[in-house]
């Protein structure tokens, strides 16, 4: 028995199911971030095995609160090892989380019911549960990098059960 064909997509005619993300303009990369502030999460990778240990500190720059940058525009001069996103490294960087529209859309799926451009809702992000927002323990300035390893948890590389959910509750 063959299996049946999956259902088309109901964001075919969408901007990030008809270009690429190099077509994107600037404003259209820029909405694909869903705001949940994952990637501000200080991160460690174990240098033996390649994996990628998330933590509840974050970038100085985040207000935790809003899931937003305090100066977006100039947070690589800021902040030494903030890693801007492009189409290139959403492709190949391990640590993004599983909810990144980036690296959903440079994998040809459809984003989730909770993201603003689906929702047209900025908080539903908040609502799923998937944003940091209430989860940060801290940002570096508290926290010493020889004290990070006491502070890793599993919660940024997994999708909420809510999120996962095919519309709002």
């Amino acid at each position: 028995m063959t299996k049946p064909p999956e259902k088309p997509s109901d964001q075919a005619n969408s901007f990030w199911k008809t270009k690429t993300l190099e077509q994107l303009s600037s404003a259209e990369w820029e909405s694909l971030c869903d705001g949940c502030a994952r990637c501000c999460l200080e991160k460690l990778e174990d240098e033996d095995t390649g994996k990628i240990y998330f933590t509840h500190v974050s970038c100085r720059l985040l207000d935790a609160n809003l899931c937003t940058c305090h100066d977006y525009a100039n947070r690589s001069a800021k902040v030494t090892d903030c890693v801007r996103l492009t189409p290139r490294n959403v492709r190949t960087l391990n640590w993004l989380p599983p909810s990144c529209a980036y690296k959903l859309v440079a994998e040809g799926r459809d984003l989730y019911w909770w993201h603003p451009l689906i929702s047209g809702d900025p908080n539903t992000v908040h609502e799923a549960g998937v944003s940091v927002r209430g989860r940060v323990f801290g940002s570096e300035d508290d926290v010493a990098d020889a004290d990070l390893e006491d502070h890793i948890v599993r919660w940024p590389g997994l999708l909420p059960k809510r999120a996962r959910m095919k519309r709002r509750a």
